[in-house]
């Protein structure tokens, strides 16, 4: 006897049409992936339409940060959390995406990800719901209330780490304020350095640009200079921030590229889940810029593994969207014309 469920499922594959079956399709589907978070907003991304079925991603090594981000761990983070996305976008037109990892590192190097996309069941609540966050996330600069996040929101936030594999952990008392003072202690070191400097004013300018970093989503510089906000050169007047800011820490077990895709996939779901819970969230990576590359590769770190970012959590002001590429910027060959 056929299993109901089985010949549903068959059913309703008969009836799918692939997700990339069409230039809207594509744009759907891409505009979703590039709407990820970036280092500096560099939006260091490339996809490619294999077929009807299937996505390649690919780094824009032309947007390789040189000075803060030499090894790439930013850049995977950043391609990491538009594969959430791209796998989100798909998943809600009913199709399962099944993703290969850096597929031919030899040959195709940037060369990320590919996203064959096969009939599955119905997008769950959850997925909808985190796909509906994703023109709505945003990373706040801005001072945030003293309300405490409740531990329940702090414990879903860990659940959507775990469930792309990666740790988050809570980072708290005479901790976080060590934290706190090696953000502050990197940041200071980073803008020291000219080329580093050089290289954050390519990524910073009038809102006119389709890149990085607008004066409008920079933010105010913190009164006390307590808080090691980065200094994007167009702060805008000060202000008081919390006082006590409640940071997380996200791991993976390993350092080498394929854990920065994966902490760059669980990063996004931890956004996006914020993000559907009324959270606000800022980013802070300057300690992480500065690891020598000798700590770096596939090996276990601490008790959680290597820290891949380090989150503040709070509640803030609404602020703006930063700006992003056009699709066909992104997409590569004929589909791109079409977009």
């Amino acid at each position: 006897m056929t299993d109901p469920g089985t010949g549903g499922r068959r059913a309703r594959a008969a009836t799918l049409e692939p997700p990339f079956a069409s230039a809207a399709d594509v744009c759907a589907v891409v505009g979703a992936a590039a709407a990820a978070p970036s280092v500096h907003n560099t939006q260091p991304w490339r996809f490619h339409r294999a077929d009807d079925a299937t996505m390649e991603l690919y780094a824009d090594l032309d947007r390789l940060l040189t000075v803060t981000d030499p090894m790439g761990r930013g850049l995977g983070l950043s391609c990491g959390a538009a594969l959430y996305n791209l796998r989100l976008a798909v998943r809600v037109t009913g199709h399962d995406a099944h993703v290969r990892i850096l597929p031919d590192p030899a040959a195709r190097p940037d060369l990320l990800a590919t996203v064959h996309a096969v009939p599955g069941d119905p997008p769950t609540a959850d997925e909808l719901l985190l796909h509906g966050m994703i023109p709505h996330r945003r990373t706040n600069r801005f001072p945030f209330d003293d309300r405490p996040v409740p531990r329940e929101i702090v414990v879903g936030l860990v659940h959507a780490a775990h469930a792309e594999s990666a740790t988050l952990v809570p980072v708290t008392g005479r901790t976080a304020r060590r934290v706190l003072e090696l953000i502050a202690m990197a940041d200071d070191t980073l803008a020291d350095d000219p080329a580093y400097r050089d290289e954050l004013a390519r990524w910073t300018g009038p809102d006119a640009r389709a890149d990085g970093v607008p004066e409008h989503a920079a933010g105010p510089r913190p009164r006390d200079g307590r808080l090691p906000m980065r200094d994007f050169g167009q702060r805008v007047g000060t202000a008081e921030f919390e006082p006590e800011p409640q940071l997380a820490a996200l791991f993976t077990r390993g350092d080498g590229p394929r854990d920065w895709l994966r902490a760059g996939q669980a990063l996004q779901r931890v956004l996006l889940t914020a993000t559907a819970r009324g959270v606000a969230v800022s980013l802070f990576s300057q300690p992480l810029d500065l690891r020598p590359p000798q700590h770096r590769g596939d090996r276990t770190g601490g008790p959680f593994g290597h820290v891949q970012m380090l989150i503040r959590l709070g509640y803030g002001p609404p602020v703006p969207r930063v700006p992003r590429r056009p699709v066909a910027e992104v997409l590569d060959g004929r589909e791109a014309r079409g977009a």
